[in-house]
């Protein structure tokens, strides 16, 4: 495993790192989470992410049982969660200082930690000032509730936004971004949010790095695989904004280019993303501690990445 500073901080996260969106509390049961999460520690991972929201909070928790089991080192760890929505209450939701504290302290007891190592506002909020989120998120470093803070779905106007308050009234800036990443999504990381990335020297964890699923190539013959598009509606499909013909067409080649490597269609996706310098750290999903493992191998793929393969990418992509 390869690690990368988040951004122009000095805290390090390994290139691939673990999500739990759609299947730790959810998707999958507690045994195989706790398969899936001892996989990618033991093959170097050290960056887990969770949210209040994922599974209602029972992803997080499913990964607390996980750390409380095996008292993995601390130090050996960094941990995320996200802010934004806990419930349907007129307080149980949003970034207004209540609800951040709150929801801090209900991460922690959820994960079983004394201090989250990354807490990201998962969205905008345009009901709490945005004064209100930065200064609460600074009180929570000096309280050691948390490390660092971030963002999540903000577009590059609103982080600067955010960061000239930070810098106006003396708080502790945001340190990175999460951002939605892949071959077939590329605006909002790679120009939207450039400037603040440029600028401020902020990191990002990019998330779904294989389009849900259709990078890796699961769907170029078909629905037949179990994975998620293959349990949807056609109406979803249709809406999914990764199954045009178009795209399916690209997936095609793509997984013809990756066969030419000797490597996985998967593989390629995500050494693909770990060549934008950027990037920090690739969230991954797994269902499998057999995905964990593949996934992982991505970190090697990146070296046959060259200028002429990059090449070939992009005609590929249009």
């Amino acid at each position: 495993m390869n690690y990368r500073r988040l951004g122009k901080s000095g805290i390090k996260v390994s290139e691939i790192s673990l999500g739990s969106w759609r299947t730790f509390g959810g998707e999958i049961d507690q045994e195989t989470t706790e398969a899936c999460m001892v996989a990618a520690y033991d093959a170097g991972v050290n960056f887990f992410d969770g949210a209040e929201v994922y599974a209602g909070g029972a992803a997080e928790d499913a990964m607390g049982k996980v750390f409380r089991k095996h008292d993995w080192p601390r130090d050996s760890l960094v941990i995320s969660s996200k802010v934004l929505w806990a419930g349907d209450g007129p307080n149980q939701h949003g970034l207004s200082r209540k609800h951040l504290v709150e929801a801090c302290d209900a991460a922690l007891n959820r994960l079983g930690l004394d201090y989250l190592d990354l807490f990201f506002c998962h969205w905008p909020d345009p009901d709490t000032p945005l004064e209100e989120t930065v200064e609460t998120m600074d009180q929570l470093i000096q309280r050691g509730k948390i490390l660092y803070w971030g963002t999540s779905n903000y577009t590059g106007a609103e982080l600067m936004q955010a960061y000239g308050i930070a810098e106006a009234h003396n708080f502790v800036p945001p340190t990175m971004d999460q951002v939605c990443y892949n071959m077939f999504k590329r605006d909002l990381l790679e120009e939207n949010l450039k400037r603040p990335i440029e600028k401020k020297g902020l990191g990002t964890t990019v998330f779904s790095p294989m389009a849900i699923g259709v990078l890796s190539g699961k769907y170029n013959d078909g629905f037949a695989d179990d994975g998620h598009y293959s349990r949807a509606t056609p109406e979803k499909r249709e809406n999914s904004g990764y199954l045009s013909a178009d795209q399916l067409g690209q997936s095609r080649a793509l997984g013809k280019l990756a066969a030419e490597l000797g490597i996985s269609q998967a593989n390629l996706a995500l050494a693909w993303c770990l060549k934008n310098p950027a990037v920090s750290t690739v969230l991954t999903g797994a269902s499998r501690p057999e995905q964990v493992l593949e996934n992982v191998k991505s970190v090697d793929a990146v070296a046959l990445l060259d200028t002429e393969v990059m090449e070939r990418i992009e005609k590929i992509l249009k």
